[in-house]
């Protein structure tokens, strides 16, 4: 499984707000992008009238016509934050590249490196290293 970085789900949903498809970019989410891109274009497309169109981006025509086109927009954005929420659970979930582990694999809670069990669901981490920060804010591991 490709390791993947933490990202900001709130920037994702801005840039998903500003541009169609920006959010998903931003999480290198290449198809998912270019799905939202041509579900806005073919909205856009479909039910908006191309005069309709013309006079909104000249600020002479009301927003109404433009709102299925919009949604779209909306729901591109939402979906960018649920990714990026959701990448990040991931990647709190996997191991480092060290083999240590900093959050449960059962509840997903950041780990006590002291303990030798979640202090959250009370799950024995025997299979696992559990790393936790020394006095010099580096990671190392509990035990080998």
């Amino acid at each position: 499984m490709e390791l993947k970085s933490r990202k900001r789900p709130w920037l994702a949903a801005v840039l998903g707000a500003l541009a169609t498809g920006a959010g998903h970019i931003y999480l290198r989410r290449w198809k998912r992008a270019f799905g939202w891109v041509a579900t806005a274009m073919a909205t856009g497309i479909l039910f908006v009238e191309p005069a309709e169109a013309e006079a909104f981006l000249y600020h002479q025509g009301p927003i109404a016509p433009m709102f299925p086109v919009l949604a779209v927009v909306l729901a591109s954005a939402f979906d960018a934050y649920l990714v990026a929420r959701a990448q990040n659970e991931t990647a709190k979930r996997t191991v480092n590249p060290d083999g240590t582990i900093t959050h449960c694999p059962y509840c997903g809670k950041e780990l006590d490196g002291d303990l030798d069990f979640c202090q959250w669901c009370t799950t024995e981490l025997d299979d696992f290293r559990v790393a936790s920060p020394d006095d010099d804010s580096e990671m190392t591991t509990r035990r080998e």
